[in-house]
């Protein structure tokens, strides 16, 4: 399975430098990538409101569900550093009800950025979830 993935403020240039090794998506509802991502499965990043500039493996992925403030603020102790976030994001994140942690490896620039086309995912969405990402290029 392919996928892309928007991210916002700096974490693409942290993924890129290396610095940021984990993903993480946090959620009031099931939504994608939440149990529907995979190690193997390869991960293009976007800045929001520009091209896909890279691509990743994914290395592992694990799932959370019925979290509540103690929970979230343990995910971020434990997994934080690597995510990029602090525990400062607890109250931002209070009310999400799921969690999907991403490790990434294999991060490569792409020699040729391209865009996609999002019609059918919704303009707001952050997350989409492709057979082959060729069928979404621009």
């Amino acid at each position: 399975m392919q996928h892309v993935a928007i991210l916002t403020g700096n974490f693409l240039d942290k993924i890129l430098s290396g610095e940021k090794t984990i993903e993480t998506r946090w959620y009031k509802s099931r939504r994608a990538p939440f149990r529907s991502v995979s190690s193997g499965d390869t991960i293009y990043l976007k800045q929001s409101g520009g091209p896909v500039i890279a691509r990743c493996a994914v290395v592992k992925s694990l799932f959370f569900e019925d979290l509540d403030r103690d929970r979230i603020a343990d995910l971020l102790r434990r997994y934080g550093k690597e995510a990029c976030i602090g525990e400062e994001m607890t109250e931002a994140l209070a009310g999400k009800r799921y969690c999907t942690l991403i490790w990434l490896g294999e991060v490569t620039r792409l020699d040729a950025p391209f865009d996609i086309d999002k019609t059918g995912f919704g303009n707001m969405c952050a997350w989409i979830r492709v057979e082959d990402v060729d069928r979404i290029k621009r």
